[in-house]
């Protein structure tokens, strides 16, 4: 078998203590170097020492448009004394509506520099809402000076109903059709007041809000510190250290609404004087031809995806050898988060990686949450396998408690939240008597009496059931098992069966590979590839194969339905990442889980 590409990556020797309650400490025996106290300090270092170096881009028009380092230190000063002049309370922060885009990363910056909360709310509450609920709640919640979007058409609504909100808010577009335009504050010229303010910032200011996907409600808000963030982006780094050893460039579409794109992805170009090109597509039908487009013409060193992403690459680079050799030539690790990436996606990309440069590139994960800012473990080394979590990050504590027949991960470490942005009940409720995080995700080691060797994601405590035989249902190995089976057909499942006598699957296909499946065109309807006879008869051979090698009933699959509608973002049944919520789908398609047991 062909070796793994030879990438230098941080120590992973762990220390696991264990209390006779049955509660273990579990933690890096490396500790955590030190990191600024805010990240815009980065920013200064990369203007003063690499002036010229691209920090970010994106593609206009056909042609790429970029910002050095020394361009967006400057520019962030004029947007920063804007916001001085604005003379903001307390009470009042920045919120921004609209995509990634050079436009967001400025004014965030600025924000960031002169200790302005802001938050990035996620596009579809504004774009695709029709009542603006969860827009509307944000807003509340944020108490906004400043609302920023980077298309007065497509936000329009959105602008004109936060103004009717808060009519003395600030309205600012990056076209400048509504509001005020971005290019005229950029033009604005700074003041001491800028580094007065600056100075005023430290570890402990908020920095940013990040909203939570509201799978159970309403969005909660949270809390991002200045220093949390950069702790983050040091435990990283000490995680890849080759990010030190060459400055990084990645083309990511990762939305930066969400821990992922931004704090993670972002931030580490940023942190190790990196580039960051923004990927304006995404792993939809629609959006992946603009993704393998950008891909031709950038080179990564790092490239970030969500497993559905990974997935639709694979045809383009199995088709394109140019593409092929752009994608592996400088890339030292592939990294997927947000669901498990089933092994038929992992063993491809490998064998394609061997087929272009010749060696195995290092595929990685971890566990993390938006609430530790998000990374807190990583599964660092090649021949990794999906599900497997890694270790925890320099300077995490992680805390493994009991919880029936299994065990939860909870976080104690300088990257950890604070809590939840006005809402005390909420941050009450999400830390244990000893001040850990409790995150609800269950973990195992892979083999306890060697902890080097991490720990296996073991599902969400909350979303496992039982069926009316009183036998537990692991959700998580579970569902792993049918997306790695069912792959590529099979995308993503939801799993019923709470009280009832057997287990249920909800199963969303690949549109494409059921097309591929009926030989079908490509403009087929998806509901039409979903019925047709060749792709029935594989759910059914799939479903008796699946069941052949079960143990029991708590893994066996006595029936599925196939879900015609994709999962919709405004009902929250998927998140900007991608990730399915299965309490959510299993709440709006009732209709499908009383068709599993009808008969």
């Amino acid at each position: 078998m062909a070796q793994y590409k030879e990438v230098a990556f941080g120590p992973t020797e762990t220390c696991l203590e264990r209390h006779e309650n049955g509660v273990m400490h579990y933690r890096l025996t490396q500790p955590l170097e030190p990191f600024p106290a805010k990240l815009t300090d980065r920013l200064a270092h990369w203007a003063a020492t690499e002036p010229n170096r691209t920090f970010i881009g994106r593609k206009v028009a056909g042609q790429w448009h970029t910002l050095s380092y020394a361009q967006v230190w400057q520019q962030l000063q004029a947007v920063a004394q804007f916001l001085i002049s604005l003379q903001f309370t307390a009470d009042e922060t920045v919120v921004i509506l609209s995509e990634n885009s050079p436009e967001h990363a400025l004014l965030a910056l600025a924000a960031l520099h002169i200790g302005i909360p802001y938050a990035p709310i996620s596009p579809p509450y504004s774009t695709i809402s029709d009542d603006f609920a969860k827009l509307s709640h944000c807003l509340k919640l944020m108490t906004p000076k400043v609302i920023f979007a980077q298309n007065s058409h497509v936000y329009g609504p959105a602008l004109a109903h936060a103004s009717a909100l808060f009519p003395d808010a600030v309205i600012l577009t990056a076209d400048g059709e509504t509001g005020l335009a971005f290019r005229d504050i950029v033009a604005t010229t700074p003041t001491y007041a800028v580094a007065q303010a600056a100075d005023r910032v430290n570890a402990d200011t908020v920095a940013k809000v990040l909203f939570t996907s509201g799978s159970t409600g309403l969005p909660k808000g949270v809390i991002n510190t200045q220093g949390m963030w950069c702790a983050n982006l040091q435990q990283i780094t000490q995680v890849m250290p080759f990010m030190q050893h060459q400055p990084p460039v990645f083309i990511d579409w990762l939305p930066w609404n969400h821990t992922f794109g931004s704090n993670h992805n972002f931030g580490l170009a940023l942190y190790n004087g990196g580039t960051l090109f923004i990927d304006d597509g995404k792993p939809t039908p629609q959006g992946i031809e603009q993704t393998v487009q950008n891909l031709r013409e950038i080179s990564p060193t790092a490239y970030f995806n969500v497993p559905k992403g990974f997935e639709m690459l694979i045809p383009y680079l199995e088709n394109d050898a140019d593409l092929r050799r752009t994608f592996f030539s400088n890339l030292h690790i592939l990294f997927y988060a947000g669901a498990s990436l089933a092994q038929p996606v992992w063993n491809r990309l490998e064998e394609l990686a061997v087929e272009t440069i010749g060696v195995r590139i290092p595929i990685i994960t971890g566990l993390g949450c938006t609430e530790s800012g998000p990374s807190a473990m990583f599964a660092s080394w090649g021949g990794a396998f999906s599900g497997l979590l890694g270790v925890p990050v320099a300077g995490m504590h992680v805390k493994l408690v009991p919880d029936g027949d299994k065990v939860e991960a909870r976080y104690k470490a300088p990257n950890v939240t604070k809590g939840y942005w006005r809402n005390p009940v909420a941050t009450a409720q999400a830390f244990d008597e000893d001040g850990y995080y409790k995150t609800g995700d269950a973990v195992l080691f892979l083999d306890e009496s060697q902890p080097d060797k991490g720990l296996v994601f073991n599902g969400r405590i909350a979303e496992d059931f039982k069926l009316s035989t009183g036998t537990w249902v692991n959700v998580g190995i579970l569902k792993a098992k049918v997306i790695s089976t069912g792959s590529p057909v099979i995308q993503d499942v939801v799993l019923t069966g709470l009280d009832q006598a057997f287990i249920g699957a909800i199963l969303f296909l690949n549109a494409d590979a059921c097309r591929r499946l009926a030989g079908l065109a490509g403009h087929t309807p998806a509901s039409e590839a979903f019925a047709h006879d060749s792709v029935q008869s594989y759910l059914q051979q799939w479903k008796t194969a699946f069941n052949q090698t079960a143990t029991g009933s708590s893994t066996t699959i006595g029936n599925f339905v196939v879900a015609l509608e994709p999962p919709s973002i405004v009902l929250g049944e998927i998140t900007d990442k991608g990730s399915l919520n299965q309490r959510a789908v299993l709440t709006h398609r009732a209709e499908l889980v009383r068709s599993l047991y009808a008969s």
